[in-house]
């Protein structure tokens, strides 16, 4: 059974999770709004809720553990996650190992200020896990700029795991002046 994960499934990403749903037999989708979810499993069946903020790591990881558990390790995770990094992809990245040897691949999701490089180097993902960063910009429209839809986000981490990059820019980041 083909199973991966998401989190911030149910909101930004959602577009994505729906998108995965249609390509793996299982997509956990991680979130903290009961609402949302209710949305996305709407509008697929092969979306599994995981209800947890996974600012309570012991939580986190007890249901990164019970939906390998129920569906098998993760082949694939798109993260996008506002702080802890580390210590987040750490609890998934040893619950993947637990159960498997078999390579996965993680497509981390960030925001336009980071420093992709340093965070590359800052990570410490298993040996298993093929690391891909997927960077959010922003957009010009006639001279104006905006931050990325929910859909362009979306689109662009599709776009990112379709191609296989190991690094993915959504929108652009230049100028810079020009950010939001």
């Amino acid at each position: 059974m083909r199973h991966t994960l998401v989190i911030g499934g149910s909101g930004m990403l959602a577009k994505a999770s729906c998108w995965l749903a249609n390509h793996y037999d299982r997509v956990s989708v991680v979130g903290r709004s009961q609402h949302k979810f209710n949305r996305i499993t709407k509008r697929n069946n092969n979306i599994i809720p995981i209800l947890v903020d996974y600012y309570d790591q012991e939580q986190f990881r007890a249901q990164v553990r019970q939906s390998i558990a129920d569906y098998g390790p993760y082949e694939l995770v798109v993260a996008w996650i506002h702080s802890h990094e580390n210590q987040i992809i750490d609890i998934i990245s040893e619950e993947i190992d637990m159960g498997s040897n078999d390579p996965w691949c993680l497509y981390h999701v960030l925001g336009s200020s980071s420093s992709l490089d340093e965070i590359a180097r800052e990570m410490k993902v298993a040996k298993s896990c093929e690391y891909h960063q997927v960077q959010l910009g922003f957009i010009i429209d006639n001279d104006r700029s905006r931050w990325l839809t929910h859909e362009e986000i979306s689109d662009g981490v599709i776009h990112a795991i379709q191609s296989q990059a190991s690094k993915y820019l959504v929108g652009t980041l230049t100028p810079w002046s020009k950010r939001p």
